[in-house]
């Protein structure tokens, strides 16, 4: 029993002692932590990740700060180029075409011959009916000098006033007889200029549809010209994107096979959409007095919007999407922060964006997006101050550069 009592009570005394040393070790710590806060170093407690966490440093051209600037927007549509100046060389008349003497891509004038139509019953037609004219001015000279003797007669009482006026019907009606037999005349001269086919503008033949010795219908077509000096592009643009455009408006077209853009002027825009689409027909002229350009190219047409307000943008290198929230990093207070913000216009052509909320112009953000960051690290920059954002080759050159460092780190 007393051994026992005594063991306990050595037991005690041991906690004593081991509570009184624990109690001095805390007072000197606590002594020390003072003394540390009057702008000593103070040691790092070991298992704290932010205490013992590396800071992050980033170069200068691996950040970047917003700036003013402004964000011209374009539209772009495209479509073929056509030729506003064409025509269709039809027949006049029905026969064999005895000849042809033009073939695509040949320059032709206005009023130029290009071939002819044999009307082999042409000229006795033209015959018989410049005889029915003969006899019908006979038949007139007959009815004028009937009608002035019954005239006389009348005058004498020697003819009735019905006799007199038969006499005038019958003058009346050899007239008539020889204007309609005129008529017929000059319908069969027509038809006889009409057998030569002239060219009724100035161009260049597109296509021939008919080939010399076949025989062609009255007005089947027989060649296509196209006037290539003048051109247009005839496109559909979104109705939400219509409005911004005018007429006069100018155009930069690019041209399949051509390295560089041609100039041009939207004409003509259409009053309304067309039947079941979203798009409205807009037409484009363009000039082509070397005719360099033909038509069925296709072409890109772009029209530039000036922006009249500057914004405050960004490369869109260095936002990043997560959840359908557009966000940065921001170094604040030495810290990396995951910063929100919204974001309105967008130019693919420079590759900035338009920041409408959440940075400002004092605002230093990561050019690039950096994986493995956390927010609330430490972060600084090296060397200079962030550059500004203002040129899509100098967001390139801050994400070729930060992609890099992040494979380094």
């Amino acid at each position: 029993m007393n051994k026992l009592r005594r063991r306990w009570m050595l037991g005690a005394g041991l906690v004593v002692v081991l509570g009184v040393g624990a109690a001095v070790f805390s007072l000197r710590a606590t002594s020390a932590s003072d003394k540390a806060s009057d702008g000593k170093p103070v040691a790092a407690k070991p298992g704290d990740p932010a205490a013992s966490a590396v800071p992050l440093v980033f170069r200068a051209n691996e950040v970047v700060q917003p700036v003013m600037g402004t964000m011209p927007q374009a539209i772009e549509f495209s479509g073929p180029l056509v030729a506003p100046n064409s025509a269709v060389l039809r027949a006049k008349a029905a026969g064999t075409l005895l000849n042809l003497a033009v073939a695509e891509g040949d320059r032709v004038s206005a009023g130029q011959a290009l071939g002819r139509i044999d009307m082999a019953d042409l000229a006795s037609r033209i015959a018989e009916r410049s005889a029915l004219v003969e006899s019908a001015k006979a038949t007139l000279v007959q009815a004028e000098r009937t009608h002035a003797s019954n005239e006389r007669l009348a005058a004498q009482n020697f003819i009735s006033g019905i006799a007199l006026e038969n006499s005038r019907a019958t003058l009346d009606t050899a007239r008539a007889a020889l204007g309609q037999a005129q008529a017929a005349l000059d319908t069969t001269r027509v038809a006889q200029r009409d057998a030569a086919l002239l060219a009724p503008i100035a161009g260049i033949v597109a296509k021939r549809h008919v080939l010399p010795g076949e025989k062609v219908a009255l007005e089947q077509q027989v060649l296509t010209l196209v006037d290539l000096k003048k051109l247009e592009l005839a496109a559909t643009v979104g109705t939400h994107e219509v409005g911004r455009l005018q007429p006069g408006m100018a155009v930069n077209l690019k041209v399949e096979g051509l390295d560089q853009p041609v100039a041009a002027k939207l004409a003509r825009i259409a009053p309304a959409a067309e039947a079941g689409t979203r798009s409205i027909g807009v037409t484009v002229v363009l000039d082509n007095p070397r005719e360099t350009l033909r038509a069925g190219q296709y072409a890109l047409a772009h029209v530039d919007l000036p922006d009249p307000q500057p914004r405050l943008v960004l490369p869109g290198a260095a936002v990043m999407r997560n959840a359908g929230q557009d966000a940065v990093w921001s170094l604040e207070n030495g810290l990396l922060v995951r910063r929100a913000i919204t974001l309105g216009r967008r130019d693919d052509a420079t590759g900035r964006v338009e920041v409408l909320g959440g940075l400002t112009l004092k605002s230093v953000v990561l050019a690039a997006r950096f994986d493995n960051l956390r927010e609330g690290s430490r972060a600084s920059v090296a060397g200079a101050t962030a550059p500004p954002a203002s040129s899509a080759s100098g967001a390139t050159e801050v994400a070729t550069a930060a992609s890099g460092a992040a494979a380094a780190r």
